[in-house]
């Protein structure tokens, strides 16, 4: 999380050192012209190529750009800081319904915690697949009787494709990217601290 932040700010510092340097390539193509008696003509702002604003050309105007730049990009980090993330076991299954109405597919995962709609991201070793939060499971003595709390219930197919076994029960490191907008199973029980990212 903290490399994804550290990219943001990255990314903004340098669009900011863009924008001084094209402010400062273009005051230096004015070149200097003899006194005239006719009234020079007002120069036209600079524009940014990418944003197709002016450009600001003093250091106080730069600076507060800067500033916003790194608010938004603080911003954005924290808010994804707060979405949970950490390792739990992960079971499988294959029902023929599942609780949100859609037929069962290899993203289809459940959870007792989290809202249905909810997009997870599940890495396996080094292979990782994203599933979505389409049914309710596994039950509480389910969840429990696992040295990790078994938060998660992925589609056969995933499992396969993740440990190469369709029924299988594996530690698995998980990360919430969006939450979902549906019905909870369950607000409490073995292993909800850790799917709300509370060690």
């Amino acid at each position: 999380m903290r490399k994804r932040a550290r990219q943001v700010i990255i990314t903004a510092m340098a669009g900011t050192t863009l924008v001084a340097c094209a402010a400062t390539a273009a005051d230096a193509s004015v070149i200097p012209q003899a006194p005239s008696s006719a009234p020079l003509p007002p120069r036209a702002p600079v524009v940014s190529p990418d944003t197709a604003r002016p450009i600001p050309t003093d250091l106080a105007a730069l600076g507060a750009a800067f500033n916003e730049a790194l608010r938004t990009a603080y911003a954005k980090a924290k808010k994804a800081a707060a979405l949970p993330s950490g390792v739990s076991t992960a079971t499988s299954f294959w029902d023929a319904q599942t609780a949100s109405g859609k037929p069962m597919r290899y993203r289809t995962i459940a959870s007792p915690y989290w809202p249905l709609g909810t997009k997870v991201r599940i890495t396996y070793k080094k292979k990782s697949a994203i599933g979505v939060v389409e049914d309710f499971g596994p039950a509480e003595w389910a969840v429990a009787q696992h040295d990790i709390p078994a938060i998660v219930d992925l589609s056969e197919k995933m499992m396969a494709d993740l440990t190469g076994v369709a029924s299988n029960t594996v530690h698995v490191r998980f990360q919430v990217l969006k939450w979902g907008k549906g019905g909870v199973y369950r607000r409490s029980g073995t292993g909800h601290d850790l799917a709300m990212g509370r060690r």
